[in-house]
């Protein structure tokens, strides 16, 4: 991989992970447009490896949030009286979202490294899905905010964040849909995304490096690897910044209109043959 398909890559990692529109399928398609194997160990390998930069935008741009709620989990692990704290239990909330996927991404690791990195799933996911993220937008009560998330709303987003091992359904799009169905208000599902996508990524980045760094040495190479990583983290933190502005004053029709233009034109470059499936 040359350094320029590292940043180009690395830029649409960056730009669509917190979107409502599948980073994993974007570079799906992009790579198999490079002329890459799409199931080759060490592809599958980058493809997860690069969202650490993602993670690591979230990380730094809810740091504020993260430094009140962190000190006050552990505060209430120790200390009964501190359990009614509503930073403890948003932080309990958030370790028990992140588990369904963490179960569910190593019991069929091997299906959605191979099978499912077809185009023809991710053709169809996103344009399936945005027939759920309709219905959850408009359904949408958003009579509920942050400070109202229980375990259990996080518990079902979690759930459902599972989808997303389906490329083209997009994890964003998952967690925000099923916190938009619990009569959560956009920006609070949104932050929800951000907040379970750091130990979901992160599981997938270190699993994959000490899996696979024999893999991506031989292949893609470390130096485009870092590259995209970083590209990924510079243009992430934007994404996200980005995000949580537009989401406050919109709904997410831009997101599901795109994806079904998208999710057409693939299929119809995947029945005439103009591209293959993986």
């Amino acid at each position: 991989m040359n350094i320029f398909e590292a940043v180009l890559l690395g830029a649409i990692e960056g730009i669509t992970e917190f979107l409502p529109i599948s980073s994993t399928g974007h570079l799906t398609i992009v790579e198999k447009l490079l002329g890459y194997q799409l199931d080759d160990p060490d592809i599958v390998a980058f493809t997860a490896i690069i969202q650490s930069g993602a993670v690591l935008a979230t990380t730094i741009f809810l740091r504020r949030d993260i430094a009140r709620i962190v000190p006050a989990w552990f505060r209430g692990v120790f200390s009964k009286d501190r359990r009614d704290d509503a930073d403890y239990r948003f932080g309990w909330a958030v370790i028990l979202g992140s588990i369904p996927i963490i179960l569910v991404g190593f019991a069929f690791k091997d299906t959605i490294e191979t099978t499912l990195r077809s185009l023809w799933f991710v053709a169809a996911s996103l344009i399936l899905f945005s027939a759920v993220m309709a219905f959850a937008d408009r359904a949408a009560t958003q009579v509920r905010h942050e400070d109202d998330v229980t375990w259990k709303d996080t518990l079902i987003i979690g759930v459902t964040q599972c989808l997303a091992l389906v490329p083209g359904v997009s994890r964003s799009g998952a967690t925000m849909c099923a916190g938009l169905l619990r009569d959560f208000d956009r920006v609070t599902v949104t932050k929800l995304s951000f907040f379970l996508s750091i130990p979901a990524l992160l599981g997938a980045t270190v699993l994959q490096t000490v899996k696979e760094a024999g893999n991506i040495s031989a292949g893609v190479g470390w130096g485009p690897t870092i590259v995209a990583t970083l590209t990924s983290f510079v243009v992430g933190y934007a994404a996200v910044a980005w995000l949580l502005k537009f989401i406050s004053k919109h709904s997410y029709s831009i997101f599901i209109a795109y994806r079904l233009v998208l999710g057409a034109l693939l299929m119809v470059l995947l029945a005439t043959g103009a591209i293959e499936a993986k």
